[in-house]
């Protein structure tokens, strides 16, 4: 009797809800599946490993998946190591230093991940070239030049792909000045490319000239050497009229006359010794200079020369011509000022101002050499840019 109410109590209490032995398997549900196995970090880098001709210009990264970077060295033989950041979260890093034609770059440091640490490893090279070509800027930096004065940048090699070199300058004003590059004929075993405004510079205008050459292609295996940069001021706006029929030389300073002196100019008869029309450019001056001339037998040293082209052209002082200043030409292509006059004119001179001849026979042109850059029209100069 005892063993029946203990076995009716039992079916009670499992009515009423008390889990027991038997139900408790059946309320867990399914039993859950493995965890999923952790994913290594994974590092990858651009150039990519053992890659050659590597653009030392561009920028060279390492990026990591499934965990961060620790640290990131990227160094070249010599152990110099080339200055880059990571990124916020660590998960990328992009070089920001300068690097070298013809060197291999080796990567270095760790990255982790939930499965531990793995190397930041490898290598590559950059470009080598068959020449490296250096350009250089014709004014220096803090110069003060005259309004008339044109950029030159010249390279001391032929530049095949002129596109490409000419998208790597720039000029800068601190007032807006409309002009262009133009690639003049090769001399001297290099390409030159002068800029110049359309009009002259407004005077006192801040120049900054970039000419960003490191690592661009400039055909035939040749790289730019290296960039370089400029930054001038115009000066005051200084013209000189020149006019050879009149035998007079006027000088106006930001709009005002300054001077009038008498002058004596080539010889009109002989076209081999007009002094050229066209608009000049100071490019040197000299307290004394040696002229020489074979063909009309004279060698002499004249006081106060200053240069206004690089066909012989002068204004200088010569005191033998001083009974014609003012009133006959009969230079041998210079203009002939008295003693005091050129040394008044000579002390005001700037290089890049501009020296407008007039009144002559023969036009300046190409073949008088150096800065004939305002001898062309505007539309002609600008066709000679490469872009």
């Amino acid at each position: 009797m005892r063993r029946l109410l203990l076995v009716l109590a039992v079916i009670v209490v499992g009515s009423l809800g008390v889990v027991t032995a038997a139900t408790a398997g059946a309320d867990r549900g399914p039993e859950p599946l493995p965890p999923v196995l952790a994913q290594p970090a994974t590092v990858s880098f651009t150039p990519s490993g053992g890659a050659t001709g590597v653009d030392p210009r561009a920028p060279a990264t390492v990026t990591v998946a499934d965990g961060t970077l620790e640290r990131v060295t990227l160094t070249d033989p010599d152990g110099k190591v080339v200055d880059g950041a990571l990124n916020a979260d660590r998960t990328g890093w992009t070089s920001s230093g300068a690097m070298r034609y013809d060197t291999v770059y080796t990567w270095g440091g760790t990255a982790s991940g939930a499965t531990g640490s793995v190397p930041v490893q490898g290598s590559f090279t950059t470009i080598t070239p068959v020449k490296i070509v250096r350009g250089s800027i014709n004014i220096g930096d803090n110069r003060t030049v005259g309004i008339a004065a044109p950029i030159r940048l010249q390279f001391k090699s032929h530049i095949e792909d002129r596109a490409a070199a000419e998208r790597a300058l720039s000029v800068t004003t601190s007032v807006p000045v409309e002009g262009s590059w133009a690639w003049l004929p090769d001399e001297g075993g290099g390409s030159r490319v002068d800029w110049r405004p359309k009009e002259y510079w407004p005077a006192y205008t801040t120049v900054t000239v970039k000419a960003e050459l490191f690592g661009v292609p400039y055909g035939g295996g040749s790289y730019g050497a290296a960039d370089v940069t400029s930054t001038f001021t115009i000066g005051r706006a200084q013209i000189v009229k020149a006019d050879a029929t009149s035998h007079r030389m006027v000088v106006t300073r930001d709009g005002k006359q300054v001077a009038d002196y008498p002058a004596s100019y080539g010889l009109d008869s002989d076209p081999n010794r007009n002094t050229r029309s066209g608009i000049h450019v100071v490019t040197e001056k000299f307290t004394d200079k040696r002229m020489v001339s074979a063909q009309y037998g004279y060698d002499v040293m004249e006081k106060w020369a200053v240069r206004i082209s690089n066909n012989g052209e002068f204004v200088h002082a010569n005191p033998a011509s001083a009974s014609a200043q003012g009133s006959a030409n009969v230079s041998h292509g210079c203009v002939n000022l008295s003693l005091t006059d050129a040394q008044a004119y000579y002390d005001t001179a700037l290089y890049g101002d501009p020296v407008e001849v007039t009144g002559t026979q023969v036009p300046l042109s190409a073949k008088d050499g150096d800065v004939w850059d305002w001898t062309l029209s505007w539309e002609k100069w600008k066709s000679l840019s490469a872009l």
